[in-house]
């Protein structure tokens, strides 16, 4: 989340400090990837090592040059738009903390689901969800139904 704001950011920055100029803003873009890119080969090993912070760079510039000035990049327009999705698809990436949907009944409240049916073979689920809002215990006949399915009045 937070790269995908850096990004977001870095292209607003682009786009502000380029003339307004179509042309003009392609150039100089063009020579701000291209003095980017010659510090990146400066610090070369075998083969040039992109950090994230380059990927980033060059995929917020890709998005302001024309696709026919994309030759200009170390890496080939296949990897910019594959930076670009992973931004994207980062962006809308949620973190995985709780599973989705309500949470599980108190154990209690289940136990005293089953009771009450053991206790009361003919009241239905409708009923019992009166008799639990009755004691101040929220529960939806659905959910009510679902226990007796699944544990049964007899368990």
């Amino acid at each position: 989340m937070l790269l995908s704001l850096i990004y977001f950011a870095l292209r607003q920055l682009l786009r502000a400090l380029a003339p307004s100029s179509g042309d003009d803003r392609a150039r100089e873009v063009e020579l701000l990837v291209l003095r980017h890119q010659l510090r990146v080969l400066n610090r070369q090993r075998p083969h040039p090592a992109l950090r994230r912070g380059d990927r980033v760079l060059l995929a917020a510039a890709s998005r302001m040059l024309p696709k026919a000035c994309w030759k200009t990049f170390l890496v080939s327009p296949e990897t910019l738009l594959r930076w670009h999705r992973e931004l994207v698809r980062r962006k809308w990436t949620y973190r995985q903390g709780r599973k989705p949907g309500k949470p599980a009944l108190q154990e209690g409240t289940v136990r005293l689901i089953l009771r009450l049916a053991k206790e009361n073979p003919r009241w239905g689920y409708q009923r019992l969800r009166g008799e639990l809002a009755k004691l101040g215990i929220t529960v939806s006949a659905t959910t009510v139904a679902s226990i007796l399915k699944a544990l049964g009045p007899g368990t």
